[in-house]
């Protein structure tokens, strides 16, 4: 539930200033409150200069929150809509995917039902002019190019189009529509048995996609199914309790949470899940996040399936929104989340001290805890019990039931040269460009791969690669072959055949996937006291 705050900009600061210092909006001591009201009205009445009073504010509001946790956040109110549309299911657009290259937009993917797809656009197509102004060269990015195409439902946008094959520039005028964006990125049947589901956040149409995945699977005579939440940051609490919901048995714990000012609150299954019995394993990564590990941390806690992977992020904090009338916004954090075992998911910061939090997953990865278990070190004062008796530790994230590691095979110097250059984009681009008539025969990742197979796509990769500055390193690219020719095909697949057909590709070969094929084959996924 959102709360809103009214009243002008010395009120907000003050409100936020004496909730740094009492750690409650409601009971701040007056004399912090007057002393920070009279100091702006002292600088607005008296100071040598005209001072911009709301830019002094706009600007003191990120240190004030800055002091409390990582978390907590200020929002500008031209960024309000932005930081919500990626959760919200949806967003006012064309309904295009594009990447620039060579200082000009190229747009990737259409999204099917998308206005853009109404008018006739298609892959591979160059923007050169918007609302016919020329927008190529250096000045062009990311940010300006979205800023341009996105716009409210309804109001058109005329973009002027450079297509191989024509002479001419096509021009189209695109009314702006809802475009979905979609959490569950793939699902499929892995194998006749199991059954894979990609999430990918958890915003409002989260919990509903997964339902029509496992119903697909159900469908289809799925045995159990793989919940692959690597690189899943999070999103709403609520949908990630509905979705574990589905697994559950009612009565059992889903997670609580707790804060100085916020009273312990839980979360328990309420009995009506349709996959209670199913087989489950959760994959997750160090990018598992907030919603991502209150899944994996119930799903673990209450012995139900097997977690395989790394340690998760272990961002553990409950933000709540809260509005002010100027449209602008804080995201306080409130209260923290623990497992039902009694961990909780936060890892350890220290107020006003953000950079070796942000830092934490490199330090992570210098560490060697990305490749090997036993550079983990549990803190034996955190170990908690499962619901079976299985021993688990906090201190932030959720340590998986199976460790994998991250798979550094075939990294070299010379992979490691392309790849910061970002040849591994641009030259699958470019080809997928040039043969995308050939290459639009193949409609699934079995029919592309085998086509792709037969070409020498190495040694075109190793010439543009060349032609950019980069020696050739006859030696090194042999140890790179594998991982190099696999991030091409993958590319590629992409390009033409979308996020699903792409993922089946990487999931041929995946570690993880494939270790939990095996738990699930083995019948292992609920984990014992012994395991």
């Amino acid at each position: 539930m959102k709360r809103k705050i009214t009243g002008a900009y010395l009120a907000i600061l003050t409100v936020l200033v004496a909730s740094t210092l009492t750690g409650c909006i409601h009971e701040r001591p007056m004399s912090a409150t007057n002393k920070i009201e009279a100091l702006l009205q002292v600088i607005e009445q008296q100071y040598v200069d005209t001072v911009d009073i709301e830019a002094i504010v706009e600007q003191t509001l990120p240190k004030v929150l800055s002091e409390l946790d990582p978390h907590s956040v200020y929002i500008p109110a031209q960024k309000v809509e932005e930081s919500n549309q990626e959760l919200k299911g949806s967003f006012s657009g064309i309904g295009i995917q594009f990447m620039i290259q060579s200082d000009t937009i190229y747009v990737s993917n259409i999204i099917h039902g998308g206005p853009a797809e109404k008018v006739g656009l298609m892959a591979g197509d160059r923007i050169v002019t918007i609302d016919d102004s020329l927008y190529v060269g250096e000045k062009i990015s990311n940010d300006g190019a979205m800023k341009r195409l996105k716009g409210p439902k309804g109001s058109e946008v005329r973009l002027g189009i450079k297509r191989y094959g024509e002479k001419e520039l096509l021009t189209y005028t695109i009314k702006r529509g809802n475009i979905p964006v979609k959490s569950v990125d793939a699902t499929y049947m892995i194998d006749d048995r199991w059954c894979y589901i990609k999430i990918n956040k958890f915003g409002e149409t989260t919990y509903p996609e997964m339902l029509i995945a496992l119903a697909q699977g159900i469908q289809k005579g799925t045995q159990g199914c793989i919940i692959d939440l690597r690189g899943n940051t999070g999103g709403y609490m609520g949908a990630a309790i509905q979705m574990v919901n589905e697994f559950l048995p009612k009565g059992e714990m889903i997670v609580y949470t707790e804060g100085e000012n916020a009273p312990r609150y839980e979360e328990y299954a309420n009995g009506g899940g349709s996959c209670q019995q199913m087989p489950i394993v959760v994959l997750t990564d160090e990018t598992s996040a907030s919603a991502s590990e209150i899944f994996a941390g119930a799903i673990q806690d209450n012995d139900r399936g097997t977690i395989i992977g790394r340690r998760t992020f272990g961002k553990g904090l409950v933000q709540q929104p809260i509005e002010f009338e100027d449209g602008s916004a804080v995201r306080l954090t409130i209260a923290r989340y623990y497992t039902p075992s009694g961990r909780c998911i936060q890892k350890p910061y220290t107020n006003g001290h953000s950079e070796e939090y942000e830092l934490d997953l490199l330090n992570r990865y210098e560490h060697g805890e990305f490749f090997t278990q036993d550079s983990i070190k549990q803190d034996e004062s955190t170990a908690y019990k499962t619901k079976n008796g299985r021993t688990v530790y906090g201190g932030g994230g959720i340590m998986p039931d199976i460790f994998v590691p991250q798979d550094t095979a075939g990294y070299t110097s010379y992979y490691a040269s392309v790849a910061k250059m970002g040849l591994f984009t641009q030259f699958p681009f470019q080809y997928t460009d040039k043969n995308r008539q050939k290459l639009a025969q193949y409609t699934t990742m079995d029919e592309l791969l085998q086509y792709l197979k037969g070409e020498n796509l190495l040694e075109e990769f190793v010439q543009h690669a060349t032609s950019k500055g980069i020696k050739r390193r006859n030696n090194l690219i042999s140890k790179s072959r594998a991982v190099m020719e696999d991030i091409l095909y993958g590319n590629i697949i992409y390009n033409m055949l979308g996020m699903e057909e792409y993922i089946k590709y990487l999931n041929l070969t995946d570690p993880a996937v494939l270790k939990a094929v095996e738990v699930l084959d083995d019948g292992k996924s609920r984990p014992t006291v012994e395991g």
